[in-house]
């Protein structure tokens, strides 16, 4: 018996999820108790508004699920398995929605075949599989095909599936298989040897995603709390996680030193959800004991910014507590509430403690109010998000000068039309799959944009690719299940950002990058020239890759 114990981030995240249910909706949930196969669920799924939940939440996936359809629980044990590099290079992506679609018969040479394949319509997709045919169709024997298995291991790139080819393929021929037949399924197997997967792995995986999905669904609060509280983890940076959050009704509250506690929490309903008041831990640099401390002295709302001194907090732990705009309670923003705590320096202690400070004879000074743009790009600076605004919003009348619409207006186009639109960058790859094809996603105040870059465009803006923050494409509207731009040129447009602070800089601190985002090691040259792309839509994609 072979056990994988993997120790899951989104585990940690289903079980604070099941504990915020049980605070504040007084619902005892376990992963036995959630209730199975929800149509509702699985409808959202479909729509690929799976951003945050477990291994459906990337870009191949949710490209996938519109044209998977998942119905039940067993096609997301196929979903999880079939979107990799295995599967993709080994071809059994288009026959698999094919046959799901009806488009093209299922045929099994011989019983025994289709006892193994059926569950996944004559494609093999998993290690188990793979070691069923061995043995019942090329006479393999156990040690052997267990042998065969190891080789399809994870991310064993040596070719060793190849050493099986001659005795899998006279195996099954001398059992009365055509040639074809064999030859197709040893091609099959041997894309395993990027990453294939155990039926059982991709069992326990889709149990995950499922209960994920049913709390992203019902519980969108709980959801985006347990989830902001698990990190890092997933694909996405918490700036996106709440935007998500936003886009399901949830109302998101700002840090506040009088409300806040290390973790996320909720608070109580608006509208149908409970409301979100972001934590401390959002904060860069603040530590957990420093806060818990901030917290025990808070009996009564701090009205004052010695109070905070007072409970034990350090005067360079309030600055970034200032910095994060956490003091809107007391009727400061971050501009007056930095000035307060800069005047905690001169303070009197020990044997001058209680003695007036210097700063109490000091003139009242007003303050220039900082921009709504200031506050979004400081948020951003000190937290990696904000409640306030979208860094876009406020170059949104300059960009529709140039006639770029937004991304929710370039996943309307109609298809084939030529648009224009600009994002903050939040992931590139160039997955080896691909053969050299890039892939975008840009951001902007309205959602998300996927773009396509063919790789002698991707030679030709490597450079505005690899070190813009905002950037402006024209390209093609490809409409199918899910929408891509077809890009065609590209520009940084990162100057436009300089304008959000009264101090001009175009490197404001506004990115938040995906985890996935590959900026370094996937964009060196590679070294086996590539064949020129088609400039056909339709053909963008490696035939592997193009889940049509």
């Amino acid at each position: 018996m072979k056990v994988d114990i993997l120790a899951l981030g989104m585990l940690t995240c289903i079980r604070k999820a099941f504990d915020l249910i049980e605070s504040h909706y007084g619902k005892l949930c376990t992963l036995a108790s959630i209730p199975q196969d929800d149509p509702a669920v699985y409808e959202m799924i479909t729509e690929a508004d799976t951003l945050g939940v477990f291994q459906i939440e990337s870009r191949a996936q949710m490209s996938m699920l519109p044209r998977m359809k998942p119905t039940c629980f067993y096609d997301l044990v196929i979903e999880v398995a079939i979107v990799r590099p295995g599967p993709i290079q080994g071809d059994m992506v288009h026959p698999y929605i094919r046959r799901r679609n009806g488009e093209e018969a299922v045929d099994y040479p011989s019983d025994e075949i289709k006892s193994i394949l059926e569950r996944t319509l004559g494609v093999p997709l998993f290690q188990e599989q793979a070691m069923e045919l061995a043995i019942v169709a090329a006479g393999f024997t156990p040690g052997e095909a267990d042998l065969l298995r190891r080789s399809m291991a994870t991310f064993k790139f040596n070719g060793l599936v190849t050493k099986f080819e001659h005795k899998l393929i006279n195996g099954m021929t001398s059992r009365g298989y055509s040639k074809d037949f064999a030859q197709r399924i040893f091609k099959q197997l041997e894309g395993f040897g990027s990453y294939g997967f155990p039926e059982s792995h991709a069992a326990s995986f889709a149990l995950l995603v499922y209960v994920s999905c049913w709390l992203k669904h019902y519980y969108p609060d709980v959801f985006a709390a347990a989830l902001l509280n698990s990190q890092p983890m997933g694909f996405y940076q918490p700036a996106q996680i709440v935007r998500n959050a936003q886009e399901h009704e949830v109302k998101i509250l700002e840090i506040d030193v009088n409300h806040s506690e290390w973790n996320n929490t909720l608070e109580e309903k608006s509208g149908r959800y409970c409301q979100l008041r972001l934590g401390f831990r959002q904060i860069k640099g603040i530590r957990e004991e420093e806060m818990e401390r901030l917290v025990a002295g808070r009996l009564k709302h701090y009205t004052e910014v010695h109070q905070l001194c007072d409970a034990g907090v350090t005067v360079a732990t309030m600055e970034k507590l200032a910095n994060a705009d956490a003091f809107r309670s007391m009727g400061l923003d971050r501009r007056k509430a930095l000035w307060e705590v800069s005047a905690l320096h001169d303070r009197p202690i020990a044997i001058y403690e209680g003695q007036p400070s210097e700063s109490n004879y000091e003139p009242q000074v007003d303050l220039p109010l900082l921009r709504q743009s200031e506050h979004v790009v400081q948020d951003y600076a000190t937290t990696g998000l904000s409640v306030k605004g979208h860094p876009l919003s406020f170059v949104r009348d300059k960009l529709e000068l140039l006639h770029i619409i937004t991304a929710r207006q370039a996943n309307a186009a109609v298809n084939k039309k030529v648009i224009k639109t600009a994002g903050l960058i939040l992931i590139r790859q160039r997955p080896g799959t691909a053969k050299g094809v890039c892939f975008i996603t840009l951001e902007d105040e309205t959602g998300t944009a996927n773009l396509v870059v063919f790789p002698k465009l991707f030679d030709k803006y490597r450079k505005e690719i690899l070190h813009a923050r905002l950037l402006m494409v024209e390209g093609v509207v490809e409409r199918t299940e899910v929408t891509h731009i077809i890009v065609r040129r590209i520009f940084d447009i990162t100057k436009l950002l300089g304008d959000l602070t009264a101090i001009r800089n175009e490197k404001q601190p506004v990115l938040t990058l995906s985890r996935a985002d590959e900026k370094a090691s996937p964009f060196i040259p590679i070294e086996k020239p590539l064949k020129p792309a088609d400039t056909e839509p339709a053909n963008y994609l490696h035939k592997g890759r193009n889940f049509k």
